[in-house]
């Protein structure tokens, strides 16, 4: 078993701030979210670190729960899955005028012929739908995206 991981980038025409505050809004969060994503919920806080939301996700076939505790530091926001290995990390940082905005998902993944399946085509999948998630990150700032190579 290894560590899959599963990334996309963008750039987003405004500021870190701006972009974080957005992102910091998880009573906000489901107009970021694709048709994956369902019974999306705020269970504690609701905005920044200390955050607990879940939801159920399916994609490629496969389905589950999360709930996903919201940390921060130095302008990434890492939502750590309490019912797995599952993590994922927004990372803003200052590209010219406006942003950069980088969305990565890591967790342990299964074993044998199952895990290299996973290995491969987990990522492929979760990089498309994670590009239109940040699409409509970019929406939600009012700007339009370039996504990176």
């Amino acid at each position: 078993m290894g560590t899959v991981r599963a990334s996309a980038s963008t750039s987003v025409g405004a500021p870190p701030g701006r972009v974080l505050e957005v992102l910091r809004d998880y009573a906000a969060r489901p107009d970021l979210l694709t048709d994956n994503y369902s019974q999306y919920r705020v269970e504690a806080g609701g905005s920044g670190a200390g955050t607990v939301v879940a939801f159920h996700f399916a994609a490629g076939g496969r389905e589950r729960d999360y709930r996903l505790r919201i940390e921060e530091e130095d302008g990434v926001l890492r939502e750590r899955d309490e019912l797995s290995s599952f993590v994922s990390s927004w990372t803003v940082a200052a590209d010219g005028a406006g942003s950069k905005v980088t969305l990565e998902a890591t967790w342990d993944g299964a074993g044998g012929i199952g895990g290299v399946f996973e290995g491969l085509f987990a990522p492929i999948g979760l990089r498309r739908i994670y590009l239109q998630v940040l699409a409509r990150l970019s929406q939600a700032v009012g700007r339009e995206t370039r996504p990176s190579p």
